[in-house]
């Protein structure tokens, strides 16, 4: 038995030349933010590729998130669509876009997403990505408060006051044009 194991060792190095690509992919990287982006340009998406545009835009590669978010969008993830729109409002990883922003927030919330319902209000409300409506908006903020949003209360208590939601160091942002 140990002669054989012994004859084994000494023909890995002979192996070692060989072209094993016939397999596939040997031992290929899993879990590396890389792979997982990969997996999202294929529409390959599942719970744990749509978690990890959340580190990707969290350690500031917001190029990768887009493409992570963007396919588990496509996929249904309301969740990856309110991602799309913070980082459309905020231009991480590509121009500013408040129309596309709130066209995310629109689509989750039509989903039955709350953050989505409690998003797409408030453009509403501030006129920001979509015409301004009051009431609209406010039916939206409402119907999140419903679903349990505690921001949604929040706005609510504070008679939609959206300074009470909104940092003051955003307000420039969200100022009327003209």
């Amino acid at each position: 038995m140990r002669l054989l194991a012994a004859l084994a060792l000494f023909a890995l190095p002979a192996m070692a030349g060989e072209d094993f690509s016939q397999y596939g992919t040997t031992n290929p990287e899993e879990m590396t933010l890389e792979r997982l982006v990969e997996r999202a340009r294929r529409g390959d998406v599942d719970m744990i590729v749509c978690a990890n545009g959340y580190l990707a835009t969290k350690s500031g590669r917001h190029a990768e998130a887009r493409i992570i978010f963007e396919a588990c969008a496509a996929a249904g993830w309301t969740q990856a669509m309110n991602w799309m729109s913070q980082l459309d409002h905020n231009g991480l990883g590509a121009d500013e876009d408040p129309d596309r922003a709130t066209e995310w927030s629109r689509r989750a919330g039509e989903m039955g997403d709350a953050v989505g319902r409690y998003n797409h209000g408030i453009d509403m409300m501030r006129g920001r990505g979509v015409a301004q409506d009051l009431a609209r908006g406010r039916a939206l903020v409402d119907q999140a408060a419903e679903q349990g949003l505690g921001i949604a209360r929040r706005l609510q208590a504070a008679e939609y006051d959206l300074d009470a939601v909104t940092p003051d160091a955003d307000a420039w942002k969200y100022a009327p044009m003209f």
